[in-house]
């Protein structure tokens, strides 16, 4: 990033710079003979009008003018880092940036709303899509399989607003779940049977709280001779096994048609003869079609969705079946909900910047109306102490009830001696 010293300097040799260039020539050059034009350009417009530059300097105006020719501009130093892992930007002077779950503000800016909106425009039509007057927003996937959330004024009224949640170049299994603390040993032993065993989960959790992450995570323990379907509005997902096919929504056009909504490919993916179906996130009318998959020979589906409690998680499973299908009655839709969903893993992230499996909760039954859950584990938060910058409590459980579902899949997979040998561990 150019310091604010030689701002004004790099600006007034990045016009210069800008004037003299054709378009087309550039795209034919690679990086290497482009950054050696650039060189020379800045080194003679700085000898020209006598300006005292230092050479680390003239390097990083070099670098700054690649990257916005080639690159996103004083984003792509965000992109390159590793340990980032959300990039938002409210306008061309406010960057913030997520390291290690917690949110602070980047040292770096756009030299103006200009600048900002010029790369805001190149990221979506890099992938295909358009933001302008008529489209003012887009949601894309980026090449590196980073999602990217564009909004530009008027509707964004203090500038263009840029959201990135980067794609993790690998992927977190529940070892290192246990290793950074989200869960415990025997959380993760219970996990893996039951992604084995086939159950059909919900994973519900708040926004950048891990839900992806620990789909993900589950995933690795699909058994590869399972055909498994994947439907997505940005590809996030990582599956290893040899027998996934992966779907993708897709916008309208610039006419306003061919749109593909989740829905239409919840309803399509049955046709495909999966033995799973994984929804990345349930948000409207595909729930219903989700759980009518997981109730039709689809056992071991999973998907997430946005909520607080495991219990809120089929609250809104419920509202968003009535929003597409309002002819059903509530207690027909409760007892479809019942019959499909097993588990409800939620995960919250906590004001420390850490992520915790909150709950681990095995839905029975109905009784009378209300949908009857029984808590297998749950994180319990110990007293904070004033000053103390790291949660502590811990991962406790009440142990499998006698008509578990859990067990008597368990059981059916030859897992059984599997699951009580941790719950004995457990001392339940």
């Amino acid at each position: 990033m150019v310091q604010h010293q030689s701002r004004n300097l790099f600006i007034s040799l990045r016009q210069q710079i800008y004037d003299a260039l054709e378009a087309d020539v550039v795209g034919t050059l690679t990086r290497e003979q482009l950054t050696d034009q650039i060189t020379t350009a800045i080194d003679v417009l700085i000898e020209r009008q006598d300006y005292s530059v230092a050479a680390v300097v003239r390097r990083e105006y070099v670098k700054s003018l690649i990257d916005e020719l080639l690159g996103l501009g004083p984003l792509q130093s965000l992109m390159d880092d590793d340990t980032i892992s959300d990039v938002m930007i409210n306008g061309h002077n406010n960057v913030f940036i997520e390291r290690n779950g917690l949110v602070e503000k980047s040292p770096v800016t756009f030299i103006d709303e200009d600048q900002l909106l010029q790369i805001a425009k190149r990221i979506a039509a890099r992938v295909g899509r358009r933001v302008d007057d008529s489209s003012p927003t887009c949601d894309a996937r980026l090449q590196d399989g980073s999602r990217v959330n564009i909004v530009i004024p008027p509707i964004a009224l203090d500038g263009t607003s840029i959201s990135i949640r980067k794609f993790k170049k690998q992927t977190i299994d529940l070892e290192q779940l246990v290793g950074f603390g989200a869960m415990s040993p025997e959380m993760a032993k219970v996990l893996m049977i039951v992604a084995r065993c086939r159950l059909n989960i919900l994973i519900s959790g708040g926004t950048g709280s891990g839900k992806t992450t620990m789909l993900n995570a589950l995933s690795q323990f699909i058994s590869e001779k399972e055909r498994v379907v994947t439907i997505e509005d940005a590809a996030e997902l990582k599956l290893f096994q040899p027998h996934v096919v992966r779907l993708e929504t897709r916008t309208s056009g610039i006419e306003g048609t061919g749109a593909i909504h989740q829905r239409d490919l919840v309803i399509n993916s049955l046709r495909m003869r999966p033995d799973r179906i994984i929804v990345g996130e349930c948000r409207g009318g595909e729930a219903f079609e989700m759980l009518q998959a997981m109730n039709t020979g689809h056992d071991g589906s999973m998907s997430t969705l946005h909520a607080n409690t495991p219990r809120d998680a089929l609250a809104r499973v419920e509202a968003m079946v009535m929003m597409a299908n309002n002819n059903l009655p509530l207690e027909a839709i409760r007892r479809t909900i019942v019959s499909a969903v097993d588990l409800v893993i939620q995960i919250s992230r906590l004001h420390d910047g850490s992520r915790k499996v909150m709950s681990i909760s095995e839905v029975v039954g109905l009784e009378g109306d209300n949908v009857v859950m029984e808590e297998i584990f749950r994180f319990e938060p110990a007293t904070v102490q004033e000053g103390a910058s790291k949660i502590q409590g811990n991962f406790t459980t009440t142990g499998l009830i006698k008509r578990s579902v859990l067990v008597e899949k368990a059981r059916f997979f030859g897992l059984e001696a599997n699951l009580n040998s941790i719950f004995g561990q457990s001392g339940t």
